[in-house]
């Protein structure tokens, strides 16, 4: 499941771990909160997705310091679009759509500030993904990709 906190994380926390047993793996979407929150979510085995948020230098630096707090196996990148284009980015479409192929740009901003390189953390996050959302590494289900063997 993903669910999207927005100034609400004792809440949420409270709403979340009181469903906790019943529900699978969680992905707090786009996280923007602060590190009260952020260990709140870990503690309940949350799944912390980071968007272009990170890379807005206005609203998102805020969160530079907590990245190296999230285990790499709870770490998930995520786009929003059509929302949260990143900042950083050289070039930004002038329809200031946020895409998929924009996810680099989150990469490069996490790398930056874990001291991890770009190819780590795009690993990483890529197998946490495939995980959570039990693919094989062809991007098949691993149901349907065990069964082919």
């Amino acid at each position: 499941a993903f669910c999207h906190e927005r100034d609400a994380a004792d809440r949420f926390t409270a709403i979340a771990r009181e469903f906790r047993d019943y529900l699978g793996g969680l992905v707090v979407h786009c996280f923007t909160a602060d590190k009260k929150a952020l260990y709140q979510y870990l503690d309940l085995d949350l799944h912390i997705g980071i968007t272009g948020w990170v890379c807005d230098e206005r609203r998102g630096t805020h969160l530079h310091p907590l990245l190296k707090d999230i285990p790499a196996n709870r770490l998930m990148i995520e786009t929003d679009a059509p929302w949260l284009l990143p900042r950083s980015m050289d070039k930004r479409p002038k329809n200031r759509r946020n895409e998929p192929a924009y996810l680099s740009w989150v990469v490069k901003t996490i790398a930056e500030q874990t001291g991890k390189t770009y190819e780590q953390v795009a690993r990483e996050t890529s197998e946490t993904a495939r995980n959570f959302f039990n693919l094989g590494p062809d991007g098949q289900s691993r149901r349907h990709w065990e069964g082919v063997r």
